[in-house]
Formats: C-alpha cells, structure tokens, sequence
C-alpha cells in the first residue's frame, strides 16, 4: 500500500476512535447549550425563509427555534455555530 493509503487509513481508524469517545485527548469540540437563531438570522440580513433555504433548515423549525417553541439539536447547534463564525464559508460550500 502507498504512503497516502495507509495515512488515510489511519486518519480513518483515528477519526472513528474519537467519535466512539475511544480517544479524549487533542482537539474538543466546544458544542453551545443554546444559540439565539433570530439574533444570527437577523446579523446576516435575512429573513426567516432566506435563513432556511440559504443553509438547508426547515422554516417550521426555525420559527420553532426563535419562539423558543423547540431548540436546536446538538448536530443543528453546532452547524449554526459555524455558520454564526463563517457564514461566507458555508454558503460556499452548499452552492451548486
């Protein structure tokens, strides 16, 4: 096997190892116990449904998350903690 393979490899066994829990040290994922989605959506100018076709949220549950009727999962969290840092980056990425 080549030198990229068996890092790749590797990379892979790692990467699993630290979503099991199997390895706690290195990098930590910070995830926030709650974000103010109307704060976020209102810093980047849009409206509820430009804010959930720009990043793939139903409007339902961004209507939700902003009249505190439900709150954003871990994974919605996290995603839109990125989006609050780089929203530029994340529009990029989910362009066609």
């Amino acid at each position: 096997m080549s030198k990229i393979g068996t890092r790749l490899i590797k990379a892979a066994k790692e990467a699993r190892a630290i979503v099991r829990g199997e390895i706690t040290d290195g990098f930590v994922v910070h995830v926030p116990d709650d974000v103010d989605v109307k704060a976020l959506r209102k810093k980047l100018n849009c409206s509820q449904s430009e804010f959930s076709r720009r990043f793939g949220f139903a409007i339902a549950a961004v209507q939700d998350w902003e009249q505190h009727r439900r709150t954003p999962d871990r994974t919605a969290r996290i995603f839109l903690t990125v989006i609050a840092r780089e929203p530029k980056a994340v529009s990029r990425a989910l362009r066609r």
